[in-house]
C-alpha cells in the first residue's frame, strides 16, 4: 500500500474520532440555561397568545349576544307598529252603529259643514291621511294642526276623535284621553259613544276601576243599542 493511501485512512479516522467525540460529549450548562430560556420565552409567547384568543371569543360571544338583542327588539318593534297599523285600519273601517237619530256614518264629513274652504279643505285632507293613504303619523301632524289653526271649527269634535284613535293604537293614552274628552263633551257628536267607551278603556288600563265602570254605564244609558253599548256592557261584566 502506497504512504498516500496510508494517510487518506488516517485522515479519515481521526475525523470520525473527532465527530464522535462532539456528538457524544454532555451539554453545557451554559447551554442548557440558554434553552431553558428559550423555552421560557416561547411559553410566555403562547400563553399571551391563549389570553388574546380567549378575549377574542369573550369579546365575539358579547357581540353575538348584543346583535341577538337587538334583532329581538327590533323584531318586536316592528311587530308592534304592525298591530298599530292593523288596529287603526280597522278602527277606521268599523261602521257606526247608532241607536239614537244623531248616530251617523262619517263620509269624512260631520254633524256640519263649514263655510270656510280653506278648513274644509284641511279636514278632508287630514281624514284622508288615515282612510286612504294609511299615513298615521301624517294623519296624527294633520289633525294637531288642524285643532291648532281652527280651534273653534264644526269639525274639533271628529278631528279630535280622529286622534285620540290614532293616539290610542300607539297606547299614548294621557293623549288619547285629552282628546276623546273634547269628543265626550259634544252631546250631539256621532262619536261620543265610541269616545266614551274608549275613555272606560283607558281608565281601566290605568287601574281606576270606578271611573271605568263610569263610562261604561254611561256608554250603556246614553247609547242602549250600540256596539259601543255591547262592549261596554261585556266591560263592565268583567269588572264585577
Amino acid at each position: 500500500m502506497s504512504s498516500n493511501k496510508v494517510m487518506r485512512k488516517l485522515a479519515l479516522v481521526l475525523l470520525m474520532s473527532a465527530a464522535t467525540q462532539v456528538v457524544a460529549a454532555p451539554v453545557s450548562a451554559a447551554n442548557l440555561d440558554s434553552l431553558e430560556r428559550m423555552l421560557e420565552a416561547q411559553g410566555q409567547v403562547q400563553l399571551q397568545m391563549q389570553r388574546r384568543l380567549e378575549q377574542m371569543s369573550s369579546d365575539i360571544d358579547e357581540l353575538r349576544g348584543n346583535v341577538e338583542r337587538n334583532s329581538y327588539d327590533i323584531k318586536k318593534i316592528v311587530e308592534r307598529q304592525r298591530e298599530i297599523y292593523r288596529e287603526v285600519d280597522n278602527l277606521s273601517r268599523q261602521p257606526e252603529k247608532a241607536a239614537p237619530a244623531e248616530e251617523k256614518k262619517e263620509p269624512a264629513s260631520t254633524e256640519a259643514y263649514s263655510s270656510n274652504v280653506s278648513e274644509n279643505a284641511a279636514y278632508e285632507k287630514a281624514v284622508n291621511l288615515i282612510l286612504k293613504d294609511k299615513d298615521y303619523k301624517g294623519a296624527t301632524k294633520a289633525f294637531q294642526s288642524f285643532l291648532t289653526t281652527y280651534p273653534d271649527s264644526v269639525y274639533k269634535p271628529n278631528a279630535s276623535y280622529w286622534l285620540g284613535q290614532l293616539f290610542f293604537a300607539q297606547n299614548q293614552l294621557a293623549d288619547a284621553a285629552t282628546n276623546f274628552k273634547v269628543v265626550a263633551d259634544t252631546k250631539d257628536s256621532s262619536k261620543r259613544a265610541d269616545a266614551l267607551l274608549k275613555l272606560g278603556v283607558i281608565a281601566e288600563r290605568s287601574n281606576d276601576v270606578a271611573t271605568a265602570k263610569t263610562y261604561y254605564q254611561e256608554v250603556v244609558k246614553s247609547y242602549p243599542n250600540s256596539t259601543s253599548a255591547q262592549q261596554a256592557k261585556t266591560a263592565l261584566a268583567k269588572l264585577k
